[in-house]
């Protein structure tokens, strides 16, 4: 959950505090302890249960496995590389790696690194990583912990923190590489890019970026034109109901570039909310007048399903409540803006737009 797997207002991404975060990350960091909170009462992924469903009934369970590359070359290392945080980093092994984030996390093991990666962060729900141990108490990452795995390379991005570990273990003489963080679909190549070439494969990086951006495009060609000219609206909501967390996204909350790639529109950002989230209210739900909703799975769960989501002041007035109308994707993987996101996007158009564009 950003709120992606690494963010959680995550992810797809929490307690963190930032080293040096960028605009994003600081507009983040408001709403970040009373979200770590509801995530460490509801969880964020992973589990033993059955494979979540989406709103439209579709299981989500494809979309909890990534797909690696099918040969990956031999790393060619040592590397130096520059990191986000303005340091240069050199890595000269890829034995034992450590990614600090869910979408990194996927990143590395799409290249074909999954053997090699022995820790993961809390965002990291897909099936491959689902057994490694887990170094961050409510995203804060233990440095401890990290160490005592003996990683030869760390992946982190900007928002990881407290920055206090980040000092430890880069002060323990180890190769720790901060990675800027993704806000958007235009993001997903750059990431992918600046991991591979840590890991000492650019060229896999290359291909393993053509083949998103392929995958990508290809899904955008399957939305439907839109019968009266007008794009539905959706606004993006974030919940967490045990925590009595309910928050509408606005033009930096992650979700816009993937609405707005499904052929939508984004309510939130288009009735001039431009930070992160806002307190849900009926008037802010009233000015964004969102067509449809789109939720992550366990936000939708835990105010039990729609007959609690339009309890919610304000839902049940807006065409979505009315027409009950979600969109529902995992919480692991909606806002990674990494190898996986052709599926979350596929998700989205084919909820968004099915039965005469009806997504519940």
């Amino acid at each position: 959950m950003r709120i992606s797997q690494d963010f959680a207002p995550t992810g797809p991404d929490t307690g963190r505090t930032a080293r040096r975060r960028p605009a994003r990350g600081r507009a983040a960091a408001a709403l970040t302890a009373a979200v770590a909170f509801a995530l460490v009462l509801t969880g964020c992924g992973g589990g033993d249960g059955p494979a979540p469903k989406s709103a439209s009934g579709k299981s989500s369970a494809e979309a909890d496995r990534v797909e690696p590359l099918a040969a990956p070359p031999a790393p060619k290392l040592p590397v130096t590389v520059d990191s986000a945080d303005g340091t240069k980093v050199t890595i000269g092994s890829t034995d034992r790696i450590v990614p600090l984030t869910g979408s990194l996390s996927e990143i590395v093991f799409t290249l074909g690194f999954g053997k090699q990666v022995v820790a993961r962060d809390i965002t990291a729900t897909f099936e491959q990583a689902e057994e490694l141990p887990v170094v961050t108490r409510a995203h804060d990452v233990s440095a401890e912990s990290v160490l005592s795995l003996k990683p030869t390379i760390v992946l982190a991005d900007t928002t990881t923190g407290p920055s206090e570990a980040i000092d430890q273990i880069r002060d323990a003489g180890i190769p720790l590489l901060v990675v800027e963080p993704a806000k958007g679909l235009d993001d997903v190549g750059r990431r992918i890019d600046t991991v591979a070439e840590a890991l000492g494969v650019p060229s896999a990086g290359t291909e393993l970026k053509e083949r998103t951006e392929k995958r990508i495009a290809d899904v955008q060609k399957s939305i439907p034109d839109h019968a009266d000219g007008k794009k539905p609206r959706v606004a993006f909501l974030y919940l967490r109901g045990s925590a009595s967390v309910y928050l509408l996204g606005g033009a930096e909350s992650g979700a816009s570039s993937l609405l707005e790639a499904a052929g939508a529109v984004d309510a939130g950002k288009e009735s001039g909310l431009n930070k992160d989230f806002t307190a849900i209210t009926s008037e802010a739900l009233a000015k964004a007048a969102p067509d449809a909703i789109l939720l992550m799975t366990k936000g939708f769960e835990s105010v039990g399903g729609m007959d609690g989501l339009v309890k919610i002041p304000g839902i049940a007035e807006t065409p979505a409540g009315m027409d009950r109308r979600v969109v529902t994707v995992d919480d692991g993987v909606l806002l990674n803006y990494g190898p996986r996101t052709d599926r979350v996007l596929t998700e989205i158009v084919e909820q968004l737009y099915a039965k005469g564009g009806k997504g519940r």
